[in-house]
């Protein structure tokens, strides 16, 4: 049986999920209803968006490499799961703003990530990922 450790990153870096990698087809249903609970989840870890988001674009076409990742977010789950959106009463109103992109990551259309999230004292208030 497969060690079921915690990993410490959502996604491998190296790894370029596309349409039509070559692996058999997977459970449609079941890799919808992983992708939905991953979306739902997201509202109080905005640390899965960007991962959820990627998965959700291959829902109609799942592949073993998707599900292989799906599941590597589960697994990142299962060892973050103290994780999320707190507010704390006492700190300070400091805020933050933090981005990243990719340019062109999208091997299928050549289109760019990018994203953001707002902290204000001890919590994000918001956040967004757009292709």
């Amino acid at each position: 049986m497969a060690d079921c450790k915690s990993i410490s990153t959502l996604l491998v870096v190296s790894d370029k999920l596309k349409k039509g990698d070559g692996t058999e087809g997977e459970d449609l249903n079941l890799y919808r209803s992983i992708i939905g609970s991953l979306l739902h989840l997201s509202n109080t870890r905005p640390d899965l968006m960007f991962a959820s988001s990627l998965l959700s674009r291959f829902m109609h076409c799942a592949t073993r490499v998707h599900m292989g990742a799906a599941k590597r977010v589960l697994r990142y789950i299962q060892g973050t799961q103290n994780f999320g959106i707190h507010f704390e009463k006492n700190s300070s109103a400091k805020l933050f703003g933090f981005c990243d992109s990719d340019w062109g990551g999208d091997e299928y259309n050549m289109k760019s990530t990018s994203g953001n999230c707002f902290t204000l004292g001890s919590g994000v208030f918001s956040w967004a990922s757009m292709k």
